[in-house]
């Protein structure tokens, strides 16, 4: 059962045509038609094009430069390494902005805040996603000396940059991401922890609580911490630790925010603490920066670095090396290729040159060696690779240093003062990054995740759904002789092996799915990686909705135990949970719902909308209280489409007269895909009757600030959400959220 590996002959790549469709979608160069002008081979050439000229700087001549360029090329195109997203996008382009993700700060001034959402808005248009510690902002209700007024506190300032973040189109490809964080003796800590259980609230924000080791040793001993203020440095305030932090625990178990940042342990290992200290990370939480810092990523395919037969598979080391090698090469070069969006971000970055070499396909590398995800033989293997990975990048990076010189603060660093002296070209060299998108494109299991699901159902646009099976488990069935259309179906259905018994059990225990898997193993799995990679880890642990507060307080207990820089939890479902009981309502109190009756008159608004089905005509009426009741229509449609239309308008006129309210349904119906899309005039999208509806009523009804805080809904359809692409379901893996439907991701 020997295992095939893709071969770079002249323009041909085996890339799944899910890898295209990503492709196609985000990354590849576009005409004036919006239609792709280059193919994939196309794009990895001009990527290692333009990464190979960094060669120059130090005196290479043009044949070097041609070799380093094959080289480039064919790491990438067999995908045994790719590098983050915006490197892919922009390489060899006009914009060349190649980092994935950028530190800001905020100091505690106005000019500070609005500087760092000007600074936010070119960064989300460059492609990257940002990171802030609100730590330093005053209380809410603290003095304001200059206009005598009082703070309205750091929350009340994420909202800034949550409405920022909407309007602004990253790099014409997705909507910018962004981490908060706030230090856990801040004054405002309960409101940042809680803020969240309204999932309207800053939906482009992951947020986590800066737990010091202080207050986490108090917490186990069940004792009081200080609230200092920031702007005087009192103490304010003694609150015992476990209260607070059962309010982490119990917002996490809601809606999956807070996650936790074990800060102290961070900046026990920051490579230049004479620069400062780190004060945040990047939106997914495995890259801590200092101020002004960027991120510049890449990932090595783990199952292209195994040979031999699925299940007694064997690590090639010489290829991993060869590839470390190769990769670290590449993302310094990356730092000399980048047109950074502020010269803070170039200077700070150029002088730690720091790279995050990470890793991707875990999972399949796994099920390759014939290693059961949750074992003590994972988690030896995680070690042994992660190790191997840091010294091979380490010599990389010094064999660097000897060419290009040392990273230019390193007489500032640590490594100065260490017993050799260790001459590095990069202040850190591996982060365990999210590998959304790019594991999609490579063919591989994501990050250091187990599978998401062993087989699933993907929509294809003639409404047809086809069943798409983990090709490693397919070539298992074949191999042995069970598989069958009719049991890939019900491994669709469930997405785990573990209840179906029509499979042989060590073919289940190897093919093991994350809901298999408990929270300890996720934790013990990434707190191995943890220990051989210089900056952290980015990685989901991933709990069924029966799961417990207790479940989740363990959880974040063990990770601090075992060393973690930080962790994040995700309930399943618990987002969709969270909107069926919100507010202090007659409905939270369970009296039903009485839709209030019809006045004598209405006043009304009706708009066109484009559909692919032809145009809707959307009347709104409104009675004194505000939006009563919607009715559509379709033109000369009839059918079906005539049917469900006025169905819909029926529902939604009856929300409306319940008192639920209008930004409500938009949530609900927004970004809802049929087959058949639309183009509004001005280039607008409209992706289903649905999707107009919202439109229509968001157009009417809501002030431009509630067009603000909608983006397409997270509650639908379980899991994490909706996909705002294809309608599909988003999962929650690495901190992000990402639907293997039509390759959407929020990371890279």
């Amino acid at each position: 059962m020997s295992v095939r590996q893709p071969a770079v002959e002249g323009n041909e790549l085996e890339l799944a045509p899910n890898a295209l469709t990503v492709l196609r979608r985000r990354y590849l160069v576009r005409d004036d038609e919006g239609q792709p002008k280059e193919g994939p081979e196309d794009m990895f050439h001009r990527v290692a094009g333009s990464i190979a000229l960094a060669e120059r700087n130090y005196g290479a001549s043009d044949e070097e430069i041609a070799q380093w360029e094959q080289r480039f090329y064919e790491v990438m195109a067999r995908l045994e390494f790719l590098p983050n997203s915006p490197t892919l996008m922009n390489a060899g382009r006009p914009f060349q902005q190649l980092s994935a993700c950028f530190v800001l700060p905020i100091d505690d001034s106005m000019e500070s805040i609005f500087d760092a959402v000007k600074h936010t808005a070119l960064i989300h248009k460059s492609g990257g996603g940002t990171g802030f510690s609100f730590s330093r902002l005053r209380p809410k209700d603290d003095i304001v000396s200059s206009t005598k007024g009082v703070s309205s506190g750091p929350v009340s300032f994420m909202r800034v940059f949550d409405a920022a973040t909407d309007a602004i189109k990253q790099g014409g490809t997705r909507r910018g991401a962004n981490m908060a964080v706030l230090r856990v003796d801040h004054p405002d800590i309960m409101e940042f922890i809680r803020v969240k259980r309204d999932q309207s609230q800053l939906t482009n924000f992951n947020i986590s609580v800066l737990a010091t080791d202080d207050f986490m040793q108090a917490v186990i001993g069940d004792q009081s911490y200080d609230l200092i203020n920031p702007r005087s440095a009192e103490v304010v305030e003694a609150r015992p630790a476990r209260a607070v932090f059962e309010e982490i625990v119990e917002s996490a178990w809601e809606c999956g925010d807070p996650g936790v940042v074990f800060i102290d342990q961070i900046n026990a290992e920051n490579p230049t603490p004479a620069l400062g200290e780190i004060e945040s990370t990047n939106p997914c939480g495995e890259q801590p920066l200092l101020p002004y810092e960027s991120c510049n990523l890449g990932s090595i395919n783990l199952a292209k670095m195994v040979s031999g037969e699925i299940g007694t598979g064997q690590i090639n080391w010489d290829t991993l090396a060869d590839t470390v090698q190769v990769a670290v090469r590449f993302l310094d070069n990356v730092i000399d290729m980048n047109k950074f969006p502020l010269p803070q971000i170039a200077e700070m970055t150029r002088g730690n040159r720091k790279v995050g070499l990470g890793v991707m396909g875990f999972a399949d590398a796994l099920i390759h060696l014939g290693i059961r995800y949750d074992s003590e033989e994972a988690m030896t293997a995680a070690e042994k690779i992660m190790g191997f990975i840091r010294e091979q990048a380490q010599q990389a990076s010094v064999a660097l240093a000897e060419q290009r010189g040392a990273f230019p603060n390193w007489d500032k660093s640590i490594y100065r003062s260490s017993e050799n002296g260790l001459k590095l070209r990069n202040a850190t060299l591996t982060t365990i990054a999210p590998t959304g998108s790019i594991s999609i494109i490579a063919g591989t299991s994501s990050g250091i995740e187990p599978l998401f699901a062993v087989a699933f159902t993907r929509r294809i646009l003639d409404g047809e759904e086809l069943v798409e099976v983990n090709p490693l488990f397919e070539q298992v069935a074949c191999d042995r002789g069970f598989h069958s259309p009719e049991l890939m179906k019900a491994i669709a259905a469930h997405g785990s092996l573990a209840e179906i018994e029509e499979i042989p059990a060590d073919v289940r225990d190897l093919f093991r799915t994350a809901h298999d898997i408990s929270p300890e193993w996720h934790i013990q799995i990434q707190a191995a990686f943890q220990k051989y990679t210089d900056n952290a880890v980015s990685k989901t642990i991933n709990l069924a909705n029966e799961a417990t507060v207790e479940d989740i307080r363990a959880a974040y207990m063990f990770a601090y135990e075992l060393g973690c820089k930080g962790v994040t939890i995700y309930r399943d479902g618990c987002r969709e949970a969270q909107v069926l009981s919100t507010g202090k309502t007659e409905q939270a109190l369970g009296a039903p719902l009485q839709p209030r009756p019809r006045p004598e008159a209405v006043t009304g608004e009706t708009r066109n909308m484009s559909t692919g089905c032809g145009n809707l005509y959307v009347t709104i009426n409104s009675d004194e209280r505000g939006p009563f009741e919607l009715f559509g229509n379709m033109g000369k449609a009839g059918g079906c489409v005539a049917s469900q239309t006025e169905a819909l308008a029926r529902l939604i006129s009856l929300s409306l007269r319940s008192g639920i309210g209008p930004e409500h349904v938009v949530k609900q119906l927004k970004g809802i895909s049929c087959h058949m899309p639309a183009w509004e005039a001005g280039g607008r999208k409209v992706l289903s009757c649905a999707d107009a509806f919202a439109r229509a009523i968001e157009r009417t009804v809501l002030s431009e600030a509630a067009q603000l805080r909608i983006d397409f809904n997270p509650e639908r359809n379980g899991h994490a959400g909706a996909c705002p692409e294809c309608g599909g379901v988003l999962y929650h893996e690495e901190g992000c959220r990402k639907c293997y439907g039509c390759g959407f991701s929020q990371c890279d």
